[in-house]
């Protein structure tokens, strides 16, 4: 194999780039001197929610299968190559993203540049791998399907969302699955894989116009324009819908409609939930595993996407605390929508959110995450000081103002798996009023 070494006295200067080429990929560069390492990742802005009903897993079944060989490499030739150089190669999909990554030390790039074209541009979809891999998935669907702690969200989103793309697993159901052909494959990166949808992003250490050299040359003879696809939002379903199973805890999601990526009140919503369930120290961690021991895992997260998003709560419990605990979560919610935080709380909070980013920043594979998100949300990058600023202007007006809007009667959802009959948990239990 003949590759082009990357330029003596790579990554000297620090700083992001951004360069489009002349067929409409985005190329992304953070530059960090100090890293050994970097990473590089191939973004599709193409995920779950860009599927029919009856597509529903083929991006996640196509990351799978990408891997599977070309015209150059058998599968095993692509991992061994990258497994040699001490590298990781490796790829994930999401409701609006699929990505296709490798890190590998800095000397290593041209390498891993070679590995991941040859891969995206060459695979060959041969049909007995198809095959193979159509098994796997199907047992990872299962694995899923066992695995209560990440069953319970996939539950959740249908139950919250129904009948909308958003509420769709990621990796499709055992039918869908079952039902792709080699041809709906090719026909998927036909209309959904075009260079307009592309993003090649890079961190650590790398430099950009050779990147850009580099890229030219794999990528550039990619043609062609996705056809706009609208894109609705979902409508909610509140109350509580319980799933039965024979296991040992009771699994609960509950979520209220939260907001877009882009929405400008979002920093006050990191801090709110931060506060809520975002660790060790937040409300619902010290009150209900520390002083009421009802749970052993209790948190909270937020879910947001192009135009929607949740804030939720999970928790794992016995079937005998899923009334007390579930009273003591929506009062949370209602007393932090009539009262907000306290100064004390709100410092320490968006110290934490800080804190927790500029640890992010010590990983090429965070930071090149991080700029290609900017890039496919806001269209531009928002520098970690930038965000940093935001979120120390966080007020506590700013925060109950945001309590206020999502924490509504009559907009809170509720998920449960488990051995449980429900006849102690209904509705009345999600009365913010």
């Amino acid at each position: 194999m003949t590759t082009i070494e990357p330029p003596v006295g790579l990554a000297t200067t620090g700083g992001l780039r951004r360069t489009v080429l002349p067929n409409g990929i985005r190329v992304l560069t953070e530059v960090v001197p100090q890293f050994a390492s970097t990473t590089i990742g191939i973004w599709v802005e193409n995920g779950s929610r860009y599927e029919t009903p009856q597509q529903n897993g083929i991006s996640h079944f196509l990351e799978h299968i990408f891997f599977k060989g070309t015209e150059r490499r058998t599968a095993k030739q692509i991992a061994e190559e990258i497994d040699a150089v001490g590298g990781v190669l490796n790829a994930f999909t999401g409701k609006e993203y699929t990505c296709y990554y490798a890190k590998v030390l800095r000397e290593d790039v041209s390498l891993a540049i070679d590995v991941l074209s040859d891969l995206f541009l060459h695979s060959q979809f041969d049909a007995q791998e198809i095959e193979r891999e159509r098994s796997v998935i199907l047992q990872e669907i299962s694995e899923v399907e066992d695995t209560p702690d990440d069953h319970i969200h996939d539950l959740f989103n249908r139950r919250f969302w129904p009948g909308h793309p958003l509420s769709w697993p990621i990796c499709g159901t055992a039918e869908t699955v079952g039902g792709l052909v080699r041809e709906d494959f090719l026909r998927f990166i036909e209309q959904r894989y075009r260079p307009d949808r592309l993003i090649i992003a890079a961190a650590g250490g790398i430099d950009h116009d050779w990147l850009v050299e580099q890229i030219q040359a794999a990528f550039g003879g990619l043609r062609g324009v996705t056809d706009p696809q609208p894109l609705t939002a979902p409508e909610i379903q509140p109350g509580i819908a319980v799933f039965q199973k024979p296991l040992e805890q009771v699994h609960m999601h509950l979520g209220v409609p939260g907001m877009a990526q882009a929405d400008e009140r979002r920093y006050a919503a990191f801090v709110l939930n931060t506060a809520l369930g975002g660790g060790m120290s937040s409300r619902l961690f010290q009150e209900v595993r520390e002083r009421r021991g009802k749970a052993y895992s209790i948190s909270s997260f937020l879910s947001s996407f192009r135009n929607a998003g949740y804030l939720a709560v999970y928790a794992g419990l016995s079937a005998a605390c899923v009334h007390e605990v579930l009273e003591v979560v929506v009062r949370e919610l209602a007393t932090l929508r009539d009262q907000g935080l306290g100064d004390e709380e709100l410092t320490r909070a968006k110290s934490q959110i800080k804190g927790n980013m500029l640890l992010a920043l010590e990983s090429s594979e965070s930071r090149m995450t991080r700029i290609a998100k900017n890039e496919i949300y806001f269209g531009h990058d928002i520098p970690p000081s930038e965000v940093a600023d935001a979120i120390g202007a966080v007020s506590g007006d700013d925060v109950r103002a945001i309590a206020r809007d999502l924490f509504r009667d009559g907009q809170v959802g509720v998920a449960l798996l488990g051995d449980l009959d429900g006849s102690d948990v209904d509705d009345a239990l999600l009365s913010l009023a």
